[in-house]
């Protein structure tokens, strides 16, 4: 069973949740990079000087992050995304339960780590790369820590119903989504294929010396 320690939980929480703490506004006018630099500046607004009321109101920082989902992320194209070889064969139920198990375990698991994680600045880089694809983009940035470590984080984004929204994370070389993905094949082999088991014990989890150490997107 990997092992995530507080400080580094907390610090894939911040970037993980960066873009899902607070009301987010209609994305439609919006470019990719807008539409991050906008989340991140409202998050810094929202959280900065209430980390003690939300680690004290855990309940009330979940309900913010998941009254947001809905409308910054793309949780049925994630889910699917994580889902891999395997969801073709799934039942339309199964997906759709999988896609809403996926987003409430991130709540639920990662939500104190917004509070308690400790950084110095959260900046969207002013160089962005070209969009290759009319309807995908990625957007740079970084996090620096509180010690001044600088940890590089890529956001992709899709566009969906005219609207950019989140369908990845790459924190610090470490591709969340096929890291998921990889948990979901592995859970799907130890468990014989049962995508009941699988989505009822979904619990995801990243190693400490991955984000430690980085790694190649």
């Amino acid at each position: 069973m990997n092992r995530v320690s507080l400080p580094v939980r907390s610090l894939l929480v911040g970037l993980l949740l960066a873009l899902f703490a607070l009301p987010a506004a209609a994305t439609s006018d919006r470019t990719p990079e807008e539409v991050i630099r906008l989340s991140v500046e409202t998050l810094t607004a929202e959280i900065e000087g209430r980390r003690d009321y939300f680690a004290d109101n855990i309940d009330e920082l979940k309900g913010l992050v998941d009254e947001s989902l809905d409308d910054i992320a793309d949780f049925r194209y994630i889910g699917a995304s994580v889902m891999g070889r395997y969801f073709q064969n799934a039942t339309p139920q199964q997906r759709s339960r999988f896609a809403d198990t996926f987003r409430k375990t991130l709540i639920d698991t990662y939500s104190k780590g917004l509070v308690t994680f400790d950084y110095r600045e959260l900046r969207v880089l002013d160089n962005q790369r070209p969009q290759r694809h009319e309807d995908q983009a990625s957007v740079d940035m970084e996090v620096v820590a509180a010690d001044g470590q600088v940890y590089p984080v890529s956001y992709s984004l899709r566009l969906s119903g005219g609207e950019w929204r989140v369908v990845n994370v790459i924190v610090n070389g470490i591709n969340l989504g096929l890291t998921f993905r990889n948990q979901f094949d592995q859970a799907m082999r130890e468990q014989g294929r049962d995508y009941d088991a699988v989505i009822d014990g979904w619990a995801p989890e990243l190693a400490v010396e991955e984000l430690e150490e980085g790694g190649s997107a």
